[in-house]
């Protein structure tokens, strides 16, 4: 009998983790990737309240050096910073936008100090 509730109480609880795992539609998020002086940026775009939390990485960048990164929502700014690369090489800038209308499109450059711009973009309805 302890075996019966032991296996039940672990198909329900595996069965709960599916039903979580699959409760937010797989279209709803997106990422592009691409590499510029060495290193690795990325830019994902998450459907959250109404909106988009929308993230910028750089990874394996030169520890110390400055990038500046830009993130545009409908051709508009939506921040622009100069980040200096942690201990391991990362830079992180993260914000939330507003849905619009119609599709929503991001777009993410990255210029290192005296170098060129390398960006990337996301549509998304």
């Amino acid at each position: 009998m302890k075996k019966l509730i032991a296996t039940t109480a672990l198909v329900a609880t595996a069965a709960a983790g599916t039903t979580v795992l699959a409760a937010g539609p797989a279209s709803a998020d997106a990422e592009r990737r691409g590499t510029c002086a060495g290193a690795t940026y990325e830019l994902g775009v998450d459907r959250e309240r109404g909106g988009f939390e929308v993230d910028a990485d750089v990874d394996g960048a030169r520890v110390g050096s400055e990038w500046r990164v830009t993130i545009r929502h409908d051709g508009r700014v939506a921040t622009s910073r100069v980040l200096r690369a942690d201990g391991e090489g990362e830079l992180d800038l993260d914000t939330f936008r507003r849905d619009t209308a119609g599709s929503d499109t991001f777009r993410l450059s990255v210029t290192p100090a005296g170098g060129r711009t390398c960006s990337t973009k996301v549509a998304v309805r």
